[in-house]
């Protein structure tokens, strides 16, 4: 570990001020000092996507990105920062509407991921979805009602072509 130092963080949209190593993964700052407990540590690795979030629109797994590594100016979005205070956001609803979870261990960085893929692609395809989540990795085998739930919220009833 190098030696702590302050970083200027912009996290779901507040601008935030941390002491940290600058090798300490982004994944511990977020739980440990900011409290945003939604992010999950799963593999340690960044092969599951438990711990994703977003970086200026872009997933990131936390446990791989080194805070030091982050500019001032980076937008970093968890899952707590998707939906309006008590409220859910579509993608969130849809989740929970289709049971889009089983232990709901991966539901964050699952909805994480999706809600970036609609982003860059408002309306995917069932193919398009697949790939996007294949990545992220689910014990409880909850995906096709993780496709369900994103393909709702991207109004694609397609069956995956196009």
């Amino acid at each position: 570990m190098t030696r702590p130092r302050s970083f200027a963080l912009r996290v779901n949209g507040v601008d935030r001020t941390v002491t940290a190593a600058s090798d300490e993964p982004l994944l511990w700052v977020l739980r440990d000092q900011l409290k945003l407990t939604g992010t999950k540590f799963g593999c340690g690795e960044g092969e599951c996507g438990a711990c994703s979030v977003l970086v200026n629109g872009e997933v990131y797994r936390s446990c791989m990105v080194a805070v030091g590594d982050l500019s001032p100016g980076d937008e970093i979005v968890t899952i707590e920062g998707l939906g309006q205070p008590g409220r859910l956001s579509r993608l969130q609803q849809a989740f929970v509407d289709h049971t889009a979870f089983g232990c709901g261990f991966c539901t964050p960085g699952m909805i994480v991921t999706a809600e970036s893929l609609l982003r860059s692609t408002p309306h995917p395809t069932r193919d398009e979805i697949v790939r996007a989540m294949d990545d992220n990795l689910c014990r409880c085998a909850s995906y096709p009602a993780i496709v369900e739930a994103i393909a709702e919220v991207a109004g694609d009833d397609s069956t995956g072509e196009g």
